[in-house]
Protein backbone atom coordinates (compact mmCIF):
# COMPACT_ATOMS: atom_id res chain seq x y z
CA UNK A 1 0.00 0.00 0.00
CA UNK A 2 1.31 3.73 -0.40
CA UNK A 3 1.15 7.06 0.78
CA UNK A 4 -1.01 8.31 -2.81
CA UNK A 5 -3.43 5.91 -2.32
CA UNK A 6 -3.80 6.03 1.30
CA UNK A 7 -3.06 9.71 1.96
CA UNK A 8 -6.43 12.13 0.52
CA UNK A 9 -9.99 11.78 1.04
CA UNK A 10 -10.43 11.57 -3.09
CA UNK A 11 -6.95 9.82 -3.42
CA UNK A 12 -6.25 12.57 -5.47
CA UNK A 13 -2.87 13.27 -7.37
CA UNK A 14 -1.86 17.25 -7.65
CA UNK A 15 -1.36 18.60 -10.51
CA UNK A 16 2.06 19.64 -8.97
CA UNK A 17 2.87 16.56 -8.16
CA UNK A 18 2.70 15.38 -12.00
CA UNK A 19 4.50 18.03 -13.19
CA UNK A 20 7.10 17.67 -10.37
CA UNK A 21 7.56 14.28 -12.11
CA UNK A 22 7.39 15.75 -15.57
CA UNK A 23 10.63 17.87 -14.70
CA UNK A 24 8.58 20.79 -16.67
CA UNK A 25 7.57 23.13 -13.83
CA UNK A 26 3.97 25.20 -14.59
CA UNK A 27 4.65 25.84 -18.67
CA UNK A 28 3.62 22.50 -19.56
CA UNK A 29 1.42 22.85 -22.88
CA UNK A 30 -0.10 20.44 -24.69
CA UNK A 31 1.76 19.02 -28.00
CA UNK A 32 2.15 15.89 -30.08
CA UNK A 33 5.03 14.09 -29.32
CA UNK A 34 7.33 14.22 -32.12
CA UNK A 35 10.39 13.26 -30.97
CA UNK A 36 9.59 9.16 -31.60
CA UNK A 37 12.17 7.31 -33.80
CA UNK A 38 10.18 6.51 -37.16
CA UNK A 39 11.10 2.88 -37.40
CA UNK A 40 9.26 -0.68 -38.68
CA UNK A 41 8.33 -1.17 -34.94
CA UNK A 42 4.82 -0.15 -32.93
CA UNK A 43 5.12 0.66 -29.18
CA UNK A 44 2.64 0.37 -26.54
CA UNK A 45 3.70 1.48 -23.33
CA UNK A 46 1.29 -0.54 -20.55
CA UNK A 47 1.58 0.57 -16.88
CA UNK A 48 -0.20 -1.45 -14.58
CA UNK A 49 -0.42 -2.17 -10.55
CA UNK A 50 1.44 -5.89 -10.83
CA UNK A 51 2.11 -5.66 -7.22
CA UNK A 52 0.09 -4.53 -4.71
CA UNK A 53 -3.89 -5.41 -3.81
CA UNK A 54 -4.99 -5.28 -7.46
CA UNK A 55 -2.13 -7.79 -8.69
CA UNK A 56 -4.16 -10.29 -9.98
CA UNK A 57 -6.23 -8.10 -12.01
CA UNK A 58 -3.61 -6.33 -13.25
CA UNK A 59 -1.28 -9.47 -14.04
CA UNK A 60 -4.86 -10.58 -16.06
CA UNK A 61 -4.98 -7.07 -18.18
CA UNK A 62 -1.31 -8.15 -19.24
CA UNK A 63 -2.17 -11.34 -20.45
CA UNK A 64 -5.39 -10.20 -22.39
CA UNK A 65 -3.55 -7.15 -24.07
CA UNK A 66 -0.55 -9.47 -24.99
CA UNK A 67 -3.09 -11.73 -26.90
CA UNK A 68 -4.55 -8.79 -28.53
CA UNK A 69 -0.69 -7.75 -29.86
CA UNK A 70 0.02 -10.92 -30.83
CA UNK A 71 -3.42 -12.08 -32.52
CA UNK A 72 -2.39 -8.61 -34.62
CA UNK A 73 1.03 -9.67 -35.43
CA UNK A 74 0.57 -12.87 -36.77
CA UNK A 75 -1.65 -10.81 -39.31
CA UNK A 76 1.21 -8.70 -40.04
CA UNK A 77 0.90 -6.30 -37.72
CA UNK A 78 -0.64 -2.21 -38.25
CA UNK A 79 -0.01 -1.71 -41.89
CA UNK A 80 2.69 -3.90 -42.04
CA UNK A 81 4.79 -2.52 -38.50
CA UNK A 82 4.69 -5.29 -35.87
CA UNK A 83 3.73 -4.48 -32.26
CA UNK A 84 5.36 -4.68 -28.99
CA UNK A 85 3.63 -4.04 -25.91
CA UNK A 86 6.07 -2.36 -22.81
CA UNK A 87 4.63 -3.28 -19.74
CA UNK A 88 5.69 -1.50 -16.43
CA UNK A 89 4.78 -1.84 -12.94
CA UNK A 90 2.83 1.55 -11.64
CA UNK A 91 3.23 0.29 -8.15
CA UNK A 92 -0.49 1.38 -7.29
CA UNK A 93 1.07 4.88 -6.52
CA UNK A 94 0.53 8.11 -8.93
CA UNK A 95 4.18 9.34 -8.70
CA UNK A 96 5.44 5.88 -9.66
CA UNK A 97 2.86 5.61 -12.48
CA UNK A 98 3.49 9.17 -13.97
CA UNK A 99 7.57 8.67 -13.93
CA UNK A 100 7.05 5.17 -15.73
CA UNK A 101 4.93 6.96 -18.37
CA UNK A 102 7.50 9.36 -18.44
CA UNK A 103 10.13 7.35 -19.09
CA UNK A 104 8.34 5.02 -21.73
CA UNK A 105 7.30 8.17 -23.58
CA UNK A 106 11.22 9.93 -23.18
CA UNK A 107 13.06 6.78 -23.33
CA UNK A 108 11.54 4.06 -24.77
CA UNK A 109 9.69 6.31 -27.47
CA UNK A 110 6.26 4.95 -27.53
CA UNK A 111 3.42 5.31 -29.92
CA UNK A 112 0.74 5.17 -27.29
CA UNK A 113 0.11 4.07 -23.59
CA UNK A 114 -2.72 1.75 -22.38
CA UNK A 115 -3.65 0.60 -18.69
CA UNK A 116 -3.99 1.96 -15.48
CA UNK A 117 -5.82 0.07 -13.11
CA UNK A 118 -7.01 2.77 -10.10
CA UNK A 119 -8.89 5.70 -10.75
CA UNK A 120 -6.48 7.73 -9.65
CA UNK A 121 -3.62 6.54 -10.41
CA UNK A 122 -5.15 6.64 -14.31
CA UNK A 123 -5.77 10.30 -14.02
CA UNK A 124 -1.53 10.81 -13.19
CA UNK A 125 -0.73 8.92 -16.09
CA UNK A 126 -3.78 11.20 -18.34
CA UNK A 127 -1.65 14.46 -16.55
CA UNK A 128 1.56 13.49 -18.53
CA UNK A 129 0.25 11.73 -21.53
CA UNK A 130 -1.80 15.04 -22.15
CA UNK A 131 1.29 17.38 -21.90
CA UNK A 132 3.22 15.48 -24.12
CA UNK A 133 0.63 15.07 -26.58
CA UNK A 134 0.79 11.09 -26.97
CA UNK A 135 -2.51 9.23 -26.87
CA UNK A 136 -3.43 7.26 -23.81
CA UNK A 137 -6.27 4.57 -23.22
CA UNK A 138 -7.18 4.22 -20.53
CA UNK A 139 -8.86 0.94 -18.59
CA UNK A 140 -9.99 1.81 -15.39
CA UNK A 141 -13.18 3.03 -14.09
CA UNK A 142 -13.70 6.60 -13.62
CA UNK A 143 -15.98 8.94 -13.66
CA UNK A 144 -13.41 12.37 -13.60
CA UNK A 145 -11.43 11.28 -16.79
CA UNK A 146 -14.68 12.18 -18.53
CA UNK A 147 -15.15 15.67 -17.07
CA UNK A 148 -13.95 18.71 -18.73
CA UNK A 149 -11.33 19.72 -16.27
CA UNK A 150 -9.28 16.59 -16.69
CA UNK A 151 -10.16 15.86 -20.58
CA UNK A 152 -7.66 15.77 -23.04
CA UNK A 153 -8.02 15.03 -26.84
CA UNK A 154 -5.62 12.42 -26.11
CA UNK A 155 -7.01 10.31 -24.03
CA UNK A 156 -10.48 7.42 -24.80
CA UNK A 157 -11.71 6.11 -21.59
CA UNK A 158 -12.17 2.10 -23.47
CA UNK A 159 -13.33 0.95 -19.41
CA UNK A 160 -17.46 1.32 -18.26
CA UNK A 161 -17.02 4.27 -15.33
CA UNK A 162 -18.85 4.38 -12.24
CA UNK A 163 -21.79 5.95 -13.46
CA UNK A 164 -22.42 3.17 -16.14
CA UNK A 165 -22.06 0.03 -13.58
CA UNK A 166 -23.65 1.99 -10.02
CA UNK A 167 -26.25 2.55 -12.89
CA UNK A 168 -26.93 -0.57 -14.15
CA UNK A 169 -26.79 -2.27 -10.71
CA UNK A 170 -29.17 -0.55 -9.18
CA UNK A 171 -31.61 -0.43 -11.98
CA UNK A 172 -31.57 -4.33 -11.41
CA UNK A 173 -31.64 -4.23 -7.73
CA UNK A 174 -33.38 -1.38 -6.58
CA UNK A 175 -36.94 -0.43 -5.93
CA UNK A 176 -39.08 2.66 -4.90
CA UNK A 177 -38.42 2.57 -1.10
CA UNK A 178 -35.84 0.17 -0.92
CA UNK A 179 -33.71 1.55 2.18
CA UNK A 180 -29.46 1.34 1.22
CA UNK A 181 -27.10 0.95 3.33
CA UNK A 182 -22.89 1.69 1.65
CA UNK A 183 -19.64 0.63 3.13
CA UNK A 184 -17.40 2.42 0.90
CA UNK A 185 -14.15 2.43 0.26
CA UNK A 186 -12.51 6.20 1.21
CA UNK A 187 -10.85 7.37 -2.02
CA UNK A 188 -11.54 8.02 -5.43
CA UNK A 189 -13.16 4.51 -6.48
CA UNK A 190 -15.37 4.22 -3.75
CA UNK A 191 -16.79 7.93 -3.66
CA UNK A 192 -17.33 8.01 -7.08
CA UNK A 193 -19.12 4.47 -7.23
CA UNK A 194 -21.24 5.60 -4.06
CA UNK A 195 -22.05 8.86 -6.46
CA UNK A 196 -22.98 6.43 -9.28
CA UNK A 197 -25.59 4.82 -6.89
CA UNK A 198 -27.08 7.53 -5.20
CA UNK A 199 -27.83 9.49 -8.63
CA UNK A 200 -29.18 6.11 -9.43
CA UNK A 201 -31.35 6.19 -6.47
CA UNK A 202 -32.60 8.99 -6.59
CA UNK A 203 -34.66 8.17 -10.34
CA UNK A 204 -35.22 4.90 -8.35
CA UNK A 205 -37.02 6.33 -5.72
CA UNK A 206 -34.45 3.87 -3.18
CA UNK A 207 -33.68 5.84 0.44
CA UNK A 208 -29.91 6.17 1.60
CA UNK A 209 -30.72 4.46 5.54
CA UNK A 210 -26.78 5.06 5.82
CA UNK A 211 -23.25 5.80 4.71
CA UNK A 212 -19.56 4.23 6.03
CA UNK A 213 -16.15 4.72 4.76
CA UNK A 214 -13.62 2.19 5.84
CA UNK A 215 -9.66 3.04 4.70
CA UNK A 216 -8.42 1.50 1.80
CA UNK A 217 -6.53 -2.00 2.45
CA UNK A 218 -8.59 -2.51 5.34
CA UNK A 219 -8.47 -6.21 6.76
CA UNK A 220 -10.48 -5.55 9.68
CA UNK A 221 -14.40 -4.64 9.09
CA UNK A 222 -15.80 -6.22 12.43
CA UNK A 223 -16.19 -2.34 13.67
CA UNK A 224 -18.67 -1.38 10.98
CA UNK A 225 -20.72 -4.55 10.46
CA UNK A 226 -23.07 -3.56 13.67
CA UNK A 227 -23.55 -0.28 12.77
CA UNK A 228 -24.66 -1.41 9.13
CA UNK A 229 -27.17 -3.98 11.07
CA UNK A 230 -28.37 -1.33 13.23
CA UNK A 231 -29.64 0.65 9.79
CA UNK A 232 -31.97 -2.60 8.99
CA UNK A 233 -31.43 -2.13 5.20
CA UNK A 234 -33.27 -3.93 2.65
CA UNK A 235 -29.85 -3.96 0.39
CA UNK A 236 -26.50 -3.33 1.86
CA UNK A 237 -24.05 -2.04 -1.00
CA UNK A 238 -20.18 -2.33 -0.66
CA UNK A 239 -18.17 -0.22 -3.23
CA UNK A 240 -14.81 -1.57 -3.45
CA UNK A 241 -12.33 -3.54 -5.46
CA UNK A 242 -9.79 -6.22 -4.93
CA UNK A 243 -8.78 -7.70 -1.78
CA UNK A 244 -11.52 -5.18 -0.33
CA UNK A 245 -14.18 -6.51 -1.87
CA UNK A 246 -13.08 -10.34 -0.72
CA UNK A 247 -12.56 -9.75 2.95
CA UNK A 248 -16.13 -7.43 3.45
CA UNK A 249 -18.39 -9.48 1.73
CA UNK A 250 -16.68 -12.58 4.13
CA UNK A 251 -16.66 -10.78 7.46
CA UNK A 252 -21.01 -9.11 6.96
CA UNK A 253 -21.57 -13.05 5.79
CA UNK A 254 -19.95 -13.82 8.70
CA UNK A 255 -21.99 -11.25 10.73
CA UNK A 256 -25.26 -12.22 9.37
CA UNK A 257 -25.38 -9.25 7.11
CA UNK A 258 -26.50 -11.41 4.22
CA UNK A 259 -29.60 -12.88 6.12
CA UNK A 260 -30.86 -9.19 6.64
CA UNK A 261 -30.22 -7.57 3.45
CA UNK A 262 -28.92 -8.48 -0.57
CA UNK A 263 -25.25 -7.85 -1.19
CA UNK A 264 -24.83 -5.97 -3.76
CA UNK A 265 -21.67 -4.74 -5.26
CA UNK A 266 -20.80 -1.91 -8.22
CA UNK A 267 -18.19 -4.27 -10.08
CA UNK A 268 -18.46 -7.96 -9.17
CA UNK A 269 -14.49 -9.33 -9.44
CA UNK A 270 -13.88 -12.44 -10.81
CA UNK A 271 -10.58 -12.98 -9.55
CA UNK A 272 -11.73 -11.99 -5.55
CA UNK A 273 -14.95 -14.33 -5.94
CA UNK A 274 -12.16 -17.10 -6.62
CA UNK A 275 -10.49 -16.07 -3.73
CA UNK A 276 -13.33 -16.91 -1.33
CA UNK A 277 -15.44 -20.19 -1.04
CA UNK A 278 -18.66 -20.37 -3.28
CA UNK A 279 -21.14 -19.76 0.25
CA UNK A 280 -19.28 -16.49 0.49
CA UNK A 281 -20.37 -15.12 -2.51
CA UNK A 282 -23.91 -16.90 -2.97
CA UNK A 283 -26.22 -14.44 -4.45
CA UNK A 284 -24.41 -11.53 -4.23
CA UNK A 285 -25.31 -9.13 -7.33
CA UNK A 286 -23.18 -6.89 -9.16
CA UNK A 287 -21.68 -5.26 -12.50
CA UNK A 288 -19.27 -6.33 -14.32
CA UNK A 289 -17.73 -4.91 -18.22
CA UNK A 290 -17.40 -8.72 -19.13
CA UNK A 291 -17.80 -12.08 -18.16
CA UNK A 292 -16.60 -15.40 -20.06
CA UNK A 293 -20.52 -16.85 -20.37
CA UNK A 294 -21.11 -14.32 -22.87
CA UNK A 295 -19.60 -16.94 -25.30
CA UNK A 296 -22.83 -18.62 -25.96
CA UNK A 297 -24.79 -14.92 -26.82
CA UNK A 298 -22.14 -13.24 -28.66
CA UNK A 299 -19.57 -14.61 -31.40
CA UNK A 300 -17.07 -12.24 -30.39
CA UNK A 301 -16.79 -13.27 -26.91
CA UNK A 302 -16.82 -17.10 -28.34
CA UNK A 303 -13.62 -15.84 -30.32
CA UNK A 304 -12.30 -14.34 -27.75
CA UNK A 305 -12.47 -16.67 -24.88
CA UNK A 306 -10.95 -19.20 -27.66
CA UNK A 307 -7.90 -17.60 -28.12
CA UNK A 308 -7.41 -16.68 -24.90
CA UNK A 309 -7.62 -20.39 -24.01
CA UNK A 310 -5.47 -21.56 -26.38
CA UNK A 311 -2.80 -18.84 -25.78
CA UNK A 312 -3.30 -19.75 -21.73
CA UNK A 313 -3.18 -23.44 -21.11
CA UNK A 314 -7.16 -23.06 -21.60
CA UNK A 315 -7.76 -20.68 -18.62
CA UNK A 316 -10.80 -18.19 -19.24
CA UNK A 317 -10.27 -14.48 -19.67
CA UNK A 318 -11.65 -12.28 -16.54
CA UNK A 319 -13.54 -9.00 -16.44
CA UNK A 320 -10.66 -6.72 -15.58
CA UNK A 321 -8.63 -8.44 -17.58
CA UNK A 322 -10.87 -8.33 -21.08
CA UNK A 323 -9.98 -4.39 -20.61
CA UNK A 324 -6.62 -5.08 -21.55
CA UNK A 325 -7.49 -6.77 -24.92
CA UNK A 326 -10.62 -4.37 -25.67
CA UNK A 327 -8.14 -1.18 -25.35
CA UNK A 328 -5.44 -2.52 -27.23
CA UNK A 329 -7.81 -4.10 -29.84
CA UNK A 330 -9.35 -0.61 -30.34
CA UNK A 331 -6.40 1.31 -30.47
CA UNK A 332 -4.17 -1.16 -32.90
CA UNK A 333 -8.03 -0.94 -35.30
CA UNK A 334 -7.81 2.75 -35.34
CA UNK A 335 -4.13 3.07 -36.20
CA UNK A 336 -4.70 0.53 -38.86
CA UNK A 337 -7.57 2.60 -40.14
CA UNK A 338 -5.51 5.85 -40.19
CA UNK A 339 -3.05 3.98 -42.29
CA UNK A 340 0.46 5.17 -43.54
CA UNK A 341 3.34 4.44 -41.57
CA UNK A 342 4.24 7.03 -39.20
CA UNK A 343 1.37 7.00 -36.65
CA UNK A 344 0.19 10.46 -36.52
CA UNK A 345 -1.18 11.19 -33.67
CA UNK A 346 -4.72 13.05 -35.23
CA UNK A 347 -4.69 10.60 -37.49
CA UNK A 348 -5.64 7.82 -35.29
CA UNK A 349 -7.78 10.47 -32.71
CA UNK A 350 -9.78 10.66 -35.72
CA UNK A 351 -10.00 6.82 -36.50
CA UNK A 352 -10.57 6.27 -32.54
CA UNK A 353 -13.53 9.09 -32.63
CA UNK A 354 -15.32 7.23 -35.84
CA UNK A 355 -14.50 3.44 -34.89
CA UNK A 356 -17.26 1.43 -34.27
CA UNK A 357 -15.91 -1.74 -32.85
CA UNK A 358 -16.79 -5.39 -31.34
CA UNK A 359 -13.94 -7.39 -30.75
CA UNK A 360 -15.01 -9.40 -27.08
CA UNK A 361 -18.61 -8.04 -26.33
CA UNK A 362 -20.59 -6.52 -28.71
CA UNK A 363 -20.83 -3.09 -30.56
CA UNK A 364 -18.40 -0.42 -28.72
CA UNK A 365 -17.95 3.46 -30.12
CA UNK A 366 -16.04 6.14 -28.62
CA UNK A 367 -18.18 8.99 -27.73
CA UNK A 368 -16.89 11.88 -29.42
CA UNK A 369 -17.37 14.62 -26.61
CA UNK A 370 -15.51 12.70 -23.90
CA UNK A 371 -14.21 9.69 -25.63
CA UNK A 372 -15.93 7.45 -23.17
CA UNK A 373 -16.83 4.29 -24.91
CA UNK A 374 -20.43 3.38 -25.25
CA UNK A 375 -20.97 -0.07 -24.68
CA UNK A 376 -22.98 -2.71 -22.54
CA UNK A 377 -23.47 -3.05 -19.04
CA UNK A 378 -23.68 -6.60 -17.38
CA UNK A 379 -25.18 -7.56 -14.20
CA UNK A 380 -24.38 -10.94 -12.49
CA UNK A 381 -25.14 -12.90 -9.85
CA UNK A 382 -22.62 -15.14 -7.94
CA UNK A 383 -24.16 -18.65 -8.09
CA UNK A 384 -24.65 -21.30 -4.97
CA UNK A 385 -22.21 -24.09 -5.29
CA UNK A 386 -24.76 -26.71 -6.33
CA UNK A 387 -25.35 -24.52 -9.64
CA UNK A 388 -21.91 -24.22 -10.46
CA UNK A 389 -20.92 -27.02 -13.86
CA UNK A 390 -17.38 -26.40 -13.08
CA UNK A 391 -15.11 -24.05 -11.35
CA UNK A 392 -15.57 -20.89 -13.54
CA UNK A 393 -19.11 -20.99 -13.85
CA UNK A 394 -18.93 -18.72 -11.07
CA UNK A 395 -22.03 -16.31 -12.64
CA UNK A 396 -25.35 -15.78 -13.90
CA UNK A 397 -25.91 -13.08 -15.89
CA UNK A 398 -28.85 -11.55 -15.07
CA UNK A 399 -28.92 -8.75 -17.28
CA UNK A 400 -27.46 -7.08 -20.18
CA UNK A 401 -27.82 -3.56 -20.72
CA UNK A 402 -27.42 -2.68 -24.48
CA UNK A 403 -24.73 -0.24 -25.61
CA UNK A 404 -26.68 3.10 -24.81
CA UNK A 405 -25.48 6.89 -24.30
CA UNK A 406 -28.52 7.48 -22.17
CA UNK A 407 -27.05 5.88 -19.62
CA UNK A 408 -23.85 8.23 -19.35
CA UNK A 409 -23.76 11.51 -18.27
CA UNK A 410 -24.23 13.84 -20.84
CA UNK A 411 -21.45 16.08 -22.43
CA UNK A 412 -23.16 19.26 -21.38
CA UNK A 413 -23.54 17.77 -17.51
CA UNK A 414 -19.69 16.82 -17.59
CA UNK A 415 -19.03 20.60 -18.86
CA UNK A 416 -18.42 20.23 -22.43
CA UNK A 417 -20.25 22.79 -24.84
CA UNK A 418 -24.09 22.16 -25.96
Amino acid sequence: MTKDIRDTKCNHISRRHVLAALGTGASVVAMPWIARAADDTIRIGFPTPLTGPFAAEAKDQVKSAELAVKQFNDKGGVNGRKIELLVRDDKLNGGEAATRTLELIEKDKVHAIVGSLSSAVQLAVNEVTRARGVLYVSISQSDTINEVKDFSKYTFHEALNPTMTAGAVARHAFKKGTKVAHLVADYAYGHEMLRGFKRAQAVIGAETVGEIMHPFGAADYSTFMPRLRSMRPDILCISNFGRDQANSIKQAVDFGLKQQAKIVVPVLLHNQRLAVSPEVFEGVVGGSNYYWGLESQLPSAKAFNDAYRAANGGAIPTDYGAYGYTGVSSLLQAMQVAGGTDTDTDKVIAALEGLKYDVAKGPQYYRKCDHQSVQSVLVLESKKKADMKGDSDLFSIVANEPASENVLRSCTELGFPA
